[in-house]
């Protein structure tokens, strides 16, 4: 008699440890999509904030002049950085990159004061870009002119944007996956007992009565399963994070706890409904059917 005890509590146990194992490494594969998904927007974030241009001033052009010009471009709403390079700042540079003085080749430093601005992500593209120039160039005639990369940019968005699709693509295409997965984890679970819900049944149990304790020890599954996830996902960022410099730049702390807490609610309410699928489904099931089933 103890044997047999053992020997059902043993198998009650395995059973609920395969089950949470299973939706633990879904919910895992889940983590990962949503992980990517906001590393490439953070790598996109950063690629567009990091595109700018360069407004090039005529040689005469005053210090009122430049003041004023730096007060507009910096209260621009597309300006998120501005920073005046004068023409000795602009020939210290470029001795630096030739190694020689060209003002003493030609005996007068021939470059000539300019700005570089950063852009917000939200303005770096060609059509943005054009505006800008168009705008600066018709407001203030000391500018001799505007100067971005208009192909290269171009390049960069389409590039980013053919990223955002193909991971959208594939995170949607995870999701239905993990969730057929945990709804298959449960329904063989309710398989095994697909004969003692019907003795429920013809005993006059009601269906929410047999349903709440199979339902709500999947929740519970569901939940420890989110556990496991997510200390094997956040355990491999933190190595990451440790290995690869500049790593947790691509990483948004907001979205990771909003990842974190999302593996936990999708854990449990994507455990609840294929409960209640699958129950459901042994229940209308008559007694002759459920062993072809």
């Amino acid at each position: 008699m103890l044997k047999s005890k053992k020997k059902k509590y043993g198998s009650f146990f395995g059973a609920r440890l395969t089950s949470t194992i299973s939706t633990s490494l879904v919910l895992f594969l889940l983590g990962i999509i949503a992980l990517m998904t906001v590393m490439a927007t953070q790598l996109s974030l950063y690629v567009r904030e990091n595109m700018g241009f360069s407004v090039v001033l005529d040689e005469n052009v005053t210090e009122a002049q430049v003041k004023g010009l730096e007060k507009q471009l910096t209260a621009a709403p597309y300006a998120r950085m501005v920073h005046y390079i004068s023409k000795a700042d602009a020939l210290q540079e470029l001795c630096a990159e030739l190694g020689e003085n060209p003002e003493e080749l030609l005996g007068y430093n021939p470059l000539r004061p300019s700005f570089e601005v950063k852009l917000h992500s939200d303005y770096a593209d060609a059509v943005q870009l054009a505006r800008i120039d168009s705008t600066l160039r018709r407001n203030y005639p000391y500018i001799k002119s505007v100067s971005y990369q208009k192909e290269f940019i171009g390049l960069v968005n389409d590039n980013l944007r053919l990223i955002g699709i193909i991971l959208l693509g594939i995170a949607v295409v995870m999701a239905v996956i993990s969730v057929v997965l945990i709804a298959n984890t449960v329904s063989l679970a309710a398989y095994s007992k697909r004969f003692l819900l019907h003795t429920m049944v013809l005993v006059g149990a009601t269906p929410s009565f047999i349903r709440r304790p199979f339902v709500r020890a999947h929740m519970v599954n569901g939940f420890f399963g989110a556990l496991i996830a997510n200390g094997i996902l956040w355990g491999g960022v933190y190595y990451l994070c440790k290995e690869l410099s500049g790593f947790s730049s691509l990483l948004d702390k907001r979205m990771m706890l909003f990842i974190a807490v999302g593996l936990l609610v999708a854990g449990v309410l994507l455990s609840w409904l294929a409960a209640r699928i699958a129950v459901g489904r042994y229940l209308r099931t008559g007694r002759d059917k459920l062993y072809y089933i």
